[in-house]
């Protein structure tokens, strides 16, 4: 992935930059809101499962996502000048200082 590439062009720049791919708040970018992998690889594993049992995957329902994830990364959008809303920072299921 070019996340890192990125991270860094928007710092340079001083731009705000929000990311659905997990993990991208962690490695600098101020924000990233987005499905669970690990939520959704679960699923995955009940699928599998299922075909593997003889289900038809035609048969199967088309799942949506159940679990939505917000990281803020507050180190991160300090240094690029953002003031983050508090109810941002409220609603984030993880804020890295």
């Amino acid at each position: 992935m070019h996340q890192s590439n990125i991270i860094s062009l928007a710092a340079r720049y001083s731009l705000p930059a929000v990311s659905s791919l997990e993990g991208f708040a962690a490695a600098g970018g101020p924000m990233n809101y987005g499905t669970s992998i690990i939520d959704a690889n679960g699923q995955l594993g009940v699928y599998t499962a299922q075909v593997l049992k003889g289900t038809n995957p035609a048969d199967l329902p088309v799942a949506e996502p159940t679990k939505f994830q917000l990281v803020v990364n507050k180190k991160t959008a300090n240094k690029l000048g953002l003031e983050l809303p508090t109810s941002i920072i409220l609603r984030a299921d993880n804020v890295i200082e």
